[in-house]
């Protein structure tokens, strides 16, 4: 089970350092409690290096938010797979739904990026999700089957721990609402059917497919108990440490029973 948390646009350097201080003490505070539960934090791009020397002593992993589909070139204002490697990123969150609205990115170009983080050994997180209008219209199933197929378009992955996806239905990020367990189970297990189609049956059900809806210490529990949500992307509540070592307490209780 995977927990990651994306701290978005927010963090200067120091706050950042502070942050990853407070993950790493409250990781260490847990102890063994965690074995079973990976932990990443995605910060800034600034910030990512600092990040990584705070985490040094912990299991605790660190990704980008966002990359270009080139090694280099010129392309102003962008951070390459190369780039992201060279500061020890493990993962990277693409095509989250705030760079498909605020920045225009589609399944192509996500597909492109998708590429390229396999390519040089990052191990993308693949946001997929629909609007409320396409919820309510019937066609969230159609949208994100052709988001999932198309962010993964003749992307070949010899594993299934070289791909991480991501379930955000864009009407639950950062509106307080949250999909049911129910709703959010239906939607992960379809979303491995999609995958099945792509990487086989045997590989699918290993490929983890978080949800990234507004999951807080309150409600991951009964989202992470359904057979098919395999983690979270965690937004604001990864801003603060208790809160996020909180979601992951509760993965933890989630699939062995409270921590002792």
């Amino acid at each position: 089970m995977l927990i990651a948390g994306n701290w978005k646009m927010h963090t200067d350097l120091s706050a950042a350092q502070v942050l990853a201080r407070n993950v790493a003490a409250a990781v260490a505070e847990r102890g063994a409690a965690l074995d079973d539960v990976d932990l990443a934090v995605c910060p800034p791009f600034i910030s990512l290096e600092a990040v990584r020397d705070e985490l040094a002593d912990t299991d605790v992993a660190v990704g980008a938010q966002n990359m270009h589909f080139a090694d280099e070139g010129a392309y102003t204002g962008e951070v390459s797979a190369p780039m992201l490697h060279s500061v020890g990123c493990r993962y990277v969150i693409l095509g989250h739904s705030e760079r498909r609205q605020y920045f225009g990115e589609d399944d192509a170009g996500v597909n492109s990026k998708v590429q390229q983080a396999v390519d040089h050994k990052l191990i993308p997180i693949v946001c997929v999700g629909e609007t409320k209008a396409q919820r309510d219209g019937g066609d969230a199933e159609a949208v994100v089957r052709t988001q999932v197929r198309g962010a993964l378009k003749e992307v070949p992955i010899e594993g299934a721990e070289q791909l991480v996806v991501a379930y955000e239905p864009v009407w639950a990020i950062g509106t307080g609402d949250t999909a049911t367990p129910e709703q959010a189970e239906a939607m992960h297990a379809f979303i491995e059917e999609v995958l099945a189609g792509l990487y086989g049956e045997e590989m699918a059900p290993d490929i983890e497919v978080l949800y990234g809806g507004s999951m807080k210490p309150h409600n991951a529990r009964s989202l992470l108990e359904q057979p098919h949500i395999d983690g979270g992307l965690i937004g604001g509540a990864s801003l603060r440490a208790e809160d996020f070592l909180g979601i992951a307490d509760a993965a933890v209780t989630a699939t062995k029973g409270p921590i002792a």
